[in-house]
């Protein structure tokens, strides 16, 4: 009977602090026009309705969609998914008190016209407003024309060098100078981190391209580094979320964590918990 009661015991705390973490208030975040979401590649190893679950216990109200999603025990590409599946993905966030839609889906492949009509075709039909891609310089022409055409933004992956020709801020800067506004960054904070960039001097230099973020911390600068939850490694996370309150970015903070794959919440926990803390303490500092 004893164990039995310290195990009640047990699940009750554990209860009390998922829900010290639900029920946080993000009034701060909305006041600085921020949406933290979780991107589902955070729960790669997981199915998709898992990582809902998992967000909803966070208390995170935003989520983004990778390229591709595990449903019954097979990754499969988003975009190629059935209306059905669709359908019972919109229908668990809601259910869950996540917002529908998605705040963006990808990496997508834009590296044709007849692929990227595809994808934006998709996000038309599920109300996606933004994709995040990697298009090749010579798809740039298509995609801005398909951006106008969709009247959905596209957000330049910044993938780590050696991985992508937009590393570096400048190339995504030179990819989109005197196009279409709804063409601009994702400024990827680890992989900026990865390639041994400032991220603060890469988030100044995109001022008003960046659409949104996957945003990060790491344990150490280059590429032997792993992410850590956000402020407790190198990626200057306060100076960071300054930069962006100064320069009135609004738009998504994407939770896109890549290590202890089989586990990831805890170390999101702690992300979660550094943003809405941090969030208050900026809202706080306008009032005095």
């Amino acid at each position: 009977m004893k164990k039995l009661f310290l195990f009640a015991i047990g699940i009750l705390l554990a209860t009390g602090a998922w829900a010290q973490v639900s029920t946080t208030n993000t009034s701060s975040a909305d006041k600085l026009g921020w949406q933290l979401s979780v991107h589902s590649y955070s729960y790669r190893k997981f199915s998709i309705f898992d990582a809902i679950d998992q967000t909803a216990a966070l208390g995170v109200k935003y989520m983004s969609i990778s390229g591709h999603v595990m449903i019954g025990g097979n990754s499969l590409s988003t975009i190629d998914l059935p209306d059905q599946d669709m359908e019972a993905i919109k229908a668990k966030m809601i259910a869950d008190g996540i917002h529908w839609p998605f705040v963006n889906i990808g990496v997508v492949d834009l590296s044709s016209e007849a692929k990227s009509r595809k994808v934006f075709e998709f996000a038309k039909k599920w109300d996606i407003h933004t994709l995040v891609a990697e298009p090749p310089l010579d798809a740039l022409d298509t995609v801005e024309k398909l951006c106008k055409e969709y009247n959905i933004q596209v957000a330049i992956h910044e993938h780590a060098q050696g991985h992508s020709i937009y590393w570096n801020p400048d190339t995504v800067l030179a990819a989109v100078k005197d196009r279409t506004p709804l063409m601009g960054a994702c400024g990827d904070i680890g992989h900026w981190i990865e390639s041994g960039l400032d991220p603060v001097e890469c988030v100044k230099k995109l001022q008003g391209r960046i659409i949104c973020l996957h945003f990060k911390d790491n344990n150490v600068s280059g590429p032997e580094g792993h992410n850590v939850p956000w402020g407790t490694g190198v990626g200057k996370t306060r100076q960071l979320m300054e930069e962006l309150k100064r320069q009135n970015f609004h738009g998504s903070f994407g939770i896109e964590y890549e290590y202890h794959e089989n586990n990831p919440t805890p170390d999101i926990a702690q992300c979660v918990k550094f943003f809405n803390q941090t969030c208050d303490e900026l809202v706080t500092e306008d009032a005095k």
